[in-house]
């Protein structure tokens, strides 16, 4: 993993027993094949109790690994912002590398022929790097709210999932977000949408829930006594709050698995991926043949119907 020395900066005593807690957090969750954000990071920490959570805190520990990032101390590939990345086009050496590539790409709507159409939706952008995998290995399409969902996408998901519902299939919602006043509001207005947009849709919050802070333990906030939700939320359940970002990935990912897997009609899945895998297996030999083919294309057929 890449360490790369940009700077020449001495650190006290202090400030690298905190990068070594970091390393040793971010080699346990590289060894479960994740990536982390600084504040997931900082959760850890608190969870472990090697820091308060407190907003300074927070922002104190983004300060030193920036530092230690720059000092070639902390692995650049580590820390995650699922925020910002470059978008480009695709491209190929030649028609057989794309055919190659194709080949490891292919795959068939597996869902098509399922009773229900799920789709994860997660309250935060910087939590999509932890979804990605468990919703790649399901097939299964998930999205970022990035808090309130705008009209347009709600709209937009509206005719999605009312076109599956038209052939004949229940679309289903597994939401993911915060436990605080919008947190759980975002779960009620989600649903108060779709239902004036469809009609309304099966929906499942499978996090942030008091089972799973009673369960998992994560490391409280004080509930945001500017949010205008605050009070009704206290009534309820009291003046502590947790975020998402609290909750371990690989809980997470299993939280999803177990809802997705819970739906799918596993019969169907299997006959879908046998057939997915002959395919795949003729792309690989026409791949491999790849001279005979272009060949047999070119010789002589310019013109035939």
């Amino acid at each position: 993993m890449p360490r790369i020395v940009y700077i020449d900066k001495k650190f006290n005593a202090d400030t690298l027993t905190v990068i070594d807690r970091a390393n040793v957090i971010i080699e346990d969750y590289q060894a479960q094949g994740f990536d982390l954000t600084v504040r997931q990071l900082h959760y850890q920490f608190v969870a472990r109790g090697l820091a308060p959570n407190l907003t300074s805190e927070y922002k104190r520990l983004g300060s030193i690994i920036n530092d230690a990032r720059l000092a070639g101390l902390v692995d650049w590939s580590a820390i995650h912002d699922g925020t910002r990345w470059l978008r480009s086009l695709a491209h190929w050496q030649n028609p057989r590398h794309a055919l190659n590539e194709l080949t490891e790409q292919y795959r068939r709507d597996t869902w098509a022929g399922q009773p229900y159409r799920p789709e994860v939706w997660i309250e935060k952008d910087a939590l999509v790097g932890v979804i990605e995998d468990v919703c790649n290995e399901l097939e299964i399409p998930y999205f970022s709210c990035r808090g309130y969902d705008s009209q347009s996408a709600m709209w937009l998901a509206a005719q999605r999932l009312e076109g599956f519902a038209d052939l004949g299939q229940e679309p289903i919602i597994f939401h993911l977000g915060d436990h605080d006043p919008s947190g759980l509001d975002m779960s009620r207005d989600i649903q108060a949408r779709l239902d004036l947009f469809m009609g309304g849709v099966e929906f499942k919050r499978l996090a942030l829930n008091m089972d799973q802070v009673r369960l998992y333990a994560p490391p409280p906030n004080f509930a945001k006594l500017t949010d205008s939700r605050a009070a009704a939320y206290i009534r309820i359940h009291g003046n502590e709050s947790w975020e998402l970002d609290a909750l371990e990935p690989t809980v997470m990912a299993g939280l999803i698995r177990d809802a997705v897997e819970g739906i799918r009609n596993n019969r169907l899945w299997e006959a879908d991926k046998a057939t997915i895998d002959r395919e795949k297996a003729t792309l690989a030999k026409a791949a491999l043949r790849w001279v005979e083919v272009e060949t047999f294309l070119n010789n002589g057929r310019e013109g035939t119907a």
